[in-house]
C-alpha cells in the first residue's frame, strides 16, 4: 500500500504537482493517466523517490518514505521493482546478467542462489533459453518481459511501470498488460503504472488516477471511466482513442 498526502512539486518556480493526494492498493493495478506535461510522470518519479516532493507525505504502508534518509531509502528500494520505459536493459550484459543485477546490488546471495532466482523470474515471464543472449538480439516485447523479470527479481512489494507498452504493437501490449496484472495479483504487489494506452486502462485499470494540469482531476475504476461526468477526462479519452485510430490507419 502506498499513500500520498498533499504532494506539491515544482521546477524552476513552475508548479508541476499541486496538492495531490491518492491511495494505491496492493494486489491491484493502479494506473496514472494524463496528457503529456500533465505531471503524471513527475508524480510516479516522486512516489518512487527519483524526485523529492517540495511538501507533503509519501507512505509505504506504515513507513514515511518521504522523510527517510538516503541510506534508508536505498534499503527500502530492495522492496521496489521498476520497469523503465523502453525496458532500459544494459546492452553490454546478457539477459541473465541484466536480471541478476539487482540481486548483486542489494543481496549477499551466492552465485548459484542468484542464478536460481534469475531462472525462476525468466520462466515466470515466459523467457526460455535466452539467458545468454543480449538485449539487441531480442524483440521489443521480449525486452519488456526481461525488464519485468529484473523488476521482480527481489520479490518486491511495490512495482512501478513507466509506459510499459511504449513502442509495442497492440498484440504484444496486451501480453505485457496481462503479465503485469497476473504478477500483481499473484504476489499481492502494489503496482503503479504510468500510461497513455487506453487499452491498458480499460483492460487492467483496477484503479485509475487522472492527472490534469498537475492536479488529481478524477479517480475511479476502468468500469467507471466511460460514464464519468468529467469534461477534461472525456476529452482525454476521446483524443487518445482518435490518435490510436489514426495511427492504425496510417500503418495500413
Amino acid at each position: 500500500m502506498i499513500t500520498a498526502n498533499n504532494i506539491f512539486k515544482s521546477f524552476s518556480g513552475k508548479t508541476v504537482l499541486e496538492d495531490v493526494s491518492v491511495h494505491f492498493e496492493p494486489g491491484k493495478t493502479n494506473l496514472i493517466i494524463g496528457a503529456s506535461g500533465s505531471g503524471k510522470t513527475v508524480l510516479l518519479k516522486t512516489l518512487v523517490g527519483l524526485h523529492e516532493a517540495d511538501s507533503g507525505e509519501i507512505w509505504y504502508n506504515d513507513v514515511l518514505f518521504s522523510q527517510l534518509l538516503f541510506k534508508e531509502k536505498k534499503a527500502m528500494r530492495q522492496n521496489i521493482g521498476m520497469l523503465f520505459q523502453g525496458a532500459a536493459l544494459f546492452d553490454f550484459a546478457t539477459v541473465e546478467e541484466n536480471v541478476m543485477f539487482p540481486l548483486t546490488m542489494f543481496t549477499t546471495k551466492s552465485y548459484e542462489e542468484k542464478r536460481e532466482r534469475v531462472n525462476f523470474c525468466l520462466k515466470r515471464v515466459n523467457i526460455i533459453g535466452a539467458e545468454k543472449r543480449y538485449p539487441g538480439e531480442l524483440s521489443g516485447g521480449m525486452q519488456k518481459r526481461v525488464g519485468i523479470a529484473r523488476a521482480i527479481a527481489l520479490n518486491p512489494s511495490y512495482l512501478f511501470c513507466d509506459e510499459p507498452n511504449s513502442g509495442l504493437d497492440p498484440n504484444t501490449s496486451i501480453l505485457i498488460d496481462n503479465l503485469i496484472r497476473e504478477i500483481t495479483q499473484e504476489y499481492n504487489i502494489t503496482t503503479i503504472v504510468n500510461t497513455h494506452d487506453m487499452n491498458s486502462v480499460m483492460e487492467i485499470g483496477d484503479k485509475v488516477i487522472y492527472i490534469h494540469e498537475g492536479k488529481k482531476w478524477w479517480e475511479g475504476s476502468s468500469a467507471d471511466i466511460l460514464d464519468a461526468d468529467n469534461p477534461e477526462l472525456n476529452n482525454f479519452v476521446f483524443a487518445s482513442n482518435m490518435t490510436k485510430m489514426l495511427k492504425k490507419l496510417s500503418a495500413k
